[in-house]
């Protein structure tokens, strides 16, 4: 079970160069494609995520194109944490300046796009949404566990569209990749906890209907 995911943004780097001649090239050429290589190096060590876990954040590069003239470093930014995911931001802003304080100005111009939030601030003043379905997990025989996911649901975009929604998992396997599965048991254990879902909260309705 889900109710926490990661702050997530979009970032690319776009990289101007001048291009010349290298014979002719002696203190005017500048490689996009090496200018873009010294951005990558002055990112924070340890922080992709194959060096990361749990709710540890990163820079993950996910293409990277050039030649000498112009290139591109397309990155995702994730942390689970607001504060910390401010300051990811701010190291991209801060490479972005250095970078053409060092070539000149519009040697780099860095494009940053919101994607997601961390839905936790949305459902924890609605933690009873977690708390029944943790019950309702339990009364179809599933001892739940509640972790944090590190990537993002459609529940995080409801969540701030005003609608609280954790997410409860399908009980696939393996994500994402070729040997990405489902059982058929999975599946029917979900359905059970989503029957029980519905029933706790028509009881709940029923409740205060007849309370009033």
């Amino acid at each position: 079970m889900v109710f926490e995911n990661f702050n997530a943004a979009g970032a690319e780097f776009e990289v101007k160069g001048v291009s010349i001649h290298p014979g002719d090239a002696k203190d005017k050429m500048v490689n996009a494609q090496l200018v873009a290589m010294e951005i990558n190096a002055m990112l924070p060590p340890g922080e992709t995520p194959r060096e990361t876990e749990g709710y540890e954040g990163f820079f993950h590069l996910c293409r990277m194109e050039g030649c000498v003239g112009e290139a591109k470093l397309s990155y995702i930014v994730r942390d689970h944490d607001a504060g910390k995911f401010k300051k990811r931001i701010e190291i991209l802003r801060d490479i972005e300046r250095a970078i053409n304080s060092k070539y000149g100005d519009g040697t780099v111009v860095l494009k940053i796009k919101e994607q997601y939030r961390n839905m936790r601030e949305v459902i924890m003043p609605h933690y009873h949404l977690i708390e029944n379905a943790l019950a309702a997990a339990r009364d179809a025989g599933v001892e739940p566990q509640i972790r944090p996911i590190r990537g993002g649901t459609d529940g995080a975009r409801l969540s701030f569209m005003g609608l609280p929604c954790p997410n409860l998992g399908t009980g696939g396997y393996a994500f994402h990749g070729p040997y990405e599965h489902i059982t058929a048991e999975g599946m029917e254990d979900v359905v059970n906890i989503l029957l029980g879902i519905v029933r706790r909260y028509r009881n709940i309705k029923r409740t205060m209907r007849e309370g009033h």
